[in-house]
Protein backbone atom coordinates (compact mmCIF):
# COMPACT_ATOMS: atom_id res chain seq x y z
CA UNK A 1 0.00 0.00 0.00
CA UNK A 2 2.96 1.98 0.53
CA UNK A 3 4.04 2.17 -3.49
CA UNK A 4 4.20 5.75 -4.54
CA UNK A 5 3.51 4.67 -8.13
CA UNK A 6 0.66 2.83 -6.95
CA UNK A 7 -0.44 6.61 -5.30
CA UNK A 8 0.10 8.70 -8.10
CA UNK A 9 -1.47 6.09 -10.51
CA UNK A 10 -4.57 6.83 -7.93
CA UNK A 11 -4.37 10.24 -8.03
CA UNK A 12 -4.05 10.64 -11.47
CA UNK A 13 -6.93 8.66 -12.26
CA UNK A 14 -9.01 11.03 -10.01
CA UNK A 15 -7.81 13.87 -11.62
CA UNK A 16 -8.18 12.78 -15.16
CA UNK A 17 -11.91 11.77 -14.06
CA UNK A 18 -12.30 15.34 -12.97
CA UNK A 19 -11.03 16.82 -15.69
CA UNK A 20 -12.62 14.87 -18.52
CA UNK A 21 -16.27 15.42 -16.08
CA UNK A 22 -15.54 19.32 -17.08
CA UNK A 23 -14.43 18.50 -20.70
CA UNK A 24 -17.52 16.72 -21.19
CA UNK A 25 -20.11 19.61 -19.48
CA UNK A 26 -18.70 22.71 -20.84
CA UNK A 27 -20.10 21.86 -24.57
CA UNK A 28 -23.18 21.00 -23.03
CA UNK A 29 -23.36 24.31 -21.40
CA UNK A 30 -22.59 26.08 -24.41
CA UNK A 31 -25.05 24.28 -26.25
CA UNK A 32 -27.60 25.51 -23.81
CA UNK A 33 -26.23 28.71 -23.56
CA UNK A 34 -26.57 29.44 -27.22
CA UNK A 35 -30.14 28.61 -26.95
CA UNK A 36 -30.63 31.53 -24.74
CA UNK A 37 -30.89 35.64 -25.42
CA UNK A 38 -27.39 37.22 -24.94
CA UNK A 39 -27.84 39.33 -21.55
CA UNK A 40 -30.74 37.73 -19.64
CA UNK A 41 -31.11 36.26 -16.59
CA UNK A 42 -30.53 32.97 -18.31
CA UNK A 43 -27.10 33.84 -19.79
CA UNK A 44 -25.67 35.37 -16.91
CA UNK A 45 -26.18 32.17 -14.77
CA UNK A 46 -24.32 30.08 -17.55
CA UNK A 47 -21.64 32.67 -17.94
CA UNK A 48 -21.45 31.53 -14.01
CA UNK A 49 -21.87 27.99 -14.55
CA UNK A 50 -18.85 27.93 -17.22
CA UNK A 51 -16.85 30.20 -15.29
CA UNK A 52 -16.80 28.39 -12.44
CA UNK A 53 -16.44 24.92 -14.00
CA UNK A 54 -13.56 26.08 -15.92
CA UNK A 55 -11.70 27.42 -13.09
CA UNK A 56 -12.63 25.60 -9.91
CA UNK A 57 -12.84 22.20 -11.91
CA UNK A 58 -11.82 21.67 -15.02
CA UNK A 59 -8.40 23.55 -14.98
CA UNK A 60 -7.15 22.51 -11.54
CA UNK A 61 -7.36 18.85 -12.96
CA UNK A 62 -6.19 19.28 -16.23
CA UNK A 63 -2.84 20.75 -14.16
CA UNK A 64 -2.97 18.01 -11.71
CA UNK A 65 -3.18 15.23 -14.54
CA UNK A 66 -0.44 16.16 -16.26
CA UNK A 67 1.89 17.17 -12.91
CA UNK A 68 0.92 13.26 -12.00
CA UNK A 69 1.00 11.48 -14.95
CA UNK A 70 4.76 13.21 -15.33
CA UNK A 71 5.68 12.05 -12.16
CA UNK A 72 4.23 8.33 -13.48
CA UNK A 73 6.42 8.03 -15.89
CA UNK A 74 9.38 9.38 -14.17
CA UNK A 75 8.70 6.64 -10.72
CA UNK A 76 7.42 4.26 -13.93
CA UNK A 77 10.55 4.94 -16.16
CA UNK A 78 7.75 4.79 -18.82
CA UNK A 79 9.35 7.33 -21.15
CA UNK A 80 10.41 4.83 -23.57
CA UNK A 81 7.30 2.94 -24.29
CA UNK A 82 5.51 3.94 -27.55
CA UNK A 83 2.11 3.71 -26.06
CA UNK A 84 3.23 6.46 -23.51
CA UNK A 85 4.26 8.57 -26.45
CA UNK A 86 0.64 7.79 -28.32
CA UNK A 87 -1.37 8.60 -24.94
CA UNK A 88 0.70 11.72 -24.57
CA UNK A 89 0.00 13.17 -28.13
CA UNK A 90 -4.23 12.63 -27.19
CA UNK A 91 -3.50 14.33 -23.63
CA UNK A 92 -2.57 17.44 -25.76
CA UNK A 93 -5.11 17.22 -28.40
CA UNK A 94 -7.64 17.34 -24.88
CA UNK A 95 -5.34 19.78 -23.47
CA UNK A 96 -5.70 22.00 -26.93
CA UNK A 97 -9.60 20.97 -26.68
CA UNK A 98 -9.64 22.12 -22.98
CA UNK A 99 -8.15 25.26 -24.69
CA UNK A 100 -10.40 25.85 -27.17
CA UNK A 101 -12.87 25.36 -24.47
CA UNK A 102 -11.63 28.58 -22.23
CA UNK A 103 -12.05 30.61 -25.30
CA UNK A 104 -15.47 29.76 -25.71
CA UNK A 105 -16.25 30.62 -21.70
CA UNK A 106 -14.83 34.19 -22.57
CA UNK A 107 -16.70 34.75 -25.61
CA UNK A 108 -19.88 33.62 -23.87
CA UNK A 109 -19.25 35.90 -21.28
CA UNK A 110 -18.61 38.25 -23.50
CA UNK A 111 -22.17 37.69 -25.03
CA UNK A 112 -20.78 36.36 -28.06
CA UNK A 113 -21.88 33.24 -29.98
CA UNK A 114 -18.82 32.06 -31.17
CA UNK A 115 -20.03 28.81 -33.17
CA UNK A 116 -23.43 28.06 -34.36
CA UNK A 117 -25.32 24.97 -31.48
CA UNK A 118 -24.92 22.27 -33.98
CA UNK A 119 -20.84 22.86 -34.07
CA UNK A 120 -21.26 22.55 -30.24
CA UNK A 121 -23.21 19.25 -30.25
CA UNK A 122 -20.26 17.84 -32.63
CA UNK A 123 -17.40 19.70 -30.67
CA UNK A 124 -19.32 17.91 -27.60
CA UNK A 125 -18.00 14.29 -28.98
CA UNK A 126 -13.86 15.49 -29.28
CA UNK A 127 -13.18 14.86 -25.93
CA UNK A 128 -14.82 11.21 -25.76
CA UNK A 129 -13.11 10.48 -28.67
CA UNK A 130 -10.00 11.21 -27.41
CA UNK A 131 -10.67 9.56 -23.62
CA UNK A 132 -11.43 6.69 -25.49
CA UNK A 133 -8.08 6.55 -27.37
CA UNK A 134 -5.93 7.26 -24.28
CA UNK A 135 -8.42 4.33 -22.34
CA UNK A 136 -7.40 1.31 -24.87
CA UNK A 137 -3.26 2.85 -25.13
CA UNK A 138 -3.50 2.68 -20.88
CA UNK A 139 -4.95 -0.94 -20.43
CA UNK A 140 -3.60 -2.48 -23.68
CA UNK A 141 -0.56 -0.85 -24.26
CA UNK A 142 -0.10 -1.73 -27.97
CA UNK A 143 3.25 -1.07 -28.58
Amino acid sequence: MSDPALWLKALHIMGFAAWMAGLWYLPRLFIYHHGVAPGSEASDRFKVMERRLLRAITTPAMAATWLLGIALALVQDAWTEGWLHAKLLLVVGLSGTHGMMARYVRAFAEDARPRDERYFRIFNEVPTLLFVGVVILVIFKPF
